[in-house]
């Protein structure tokens, strides 16, 4: 007769999002989701007339972040191909709004998470999806 409960001993792979930088990128990314939604949901809330354009891309970085962690929690082949589009949004969404910010300032009077291309959360919003990116890139050649 075989033992009908899951076998909960198996050690995960090495290279998964239970492993060493999976982990910290999935808590990093699920930081960066509770972060910036809550922010997005703070500025919206208070003074959305203030920076409507600003409140809502932070809105967005909330939604891609939250995306990121998902998938790149759950870790299948298909949720790594979600993590990596999330991903490649998050790295053109903050490299854009970056630039804009500093080019037409009028439009960001406050921060949000990606303006100054993050300055405000330490550049972390710059480097973690170049970090997230690579690693999926080192993923996939094992």
């Amino acid at each position: 007769m075989s033992d009908p409960t899951p076998d909960h001993t198996q050690t995960p792979e090495k290279g998964s999002t239970r492993r060493g930088l999976g982990i910290i990128l999935v808590a990093l990314y699920g930081l960066f989701a509770l972060a910036a939604t809550g922010r997005a949901t703070y500025q919206i809330i208070a003074d959305f007339q203030k920076a409507p354009v600003a409140y809502l891309l932070s809105a967005l970085a909330a939604v891609i972040y939250i995306v990121a962690t998902v998938a790149l929690a759950r870790g299948d082949r298909t949720s790594i191909r979600v993590a990596r589009v999330a991903i490649t949004i998050e790295l053109v969404g903050v490299l854009t709004v970056g630039l804009v910010s500093y080019l037409v300032p009028s439009e960001f009077p406050d921060k949000t998470v990606w303006s100054h291309f993050g300055s405000g959360y330490g550049y972390f919003p710059l480097i973690l999806p170049i970090l997230g990116l690579l690693w999926l890139r080192y993923q996939s050649r094992r």
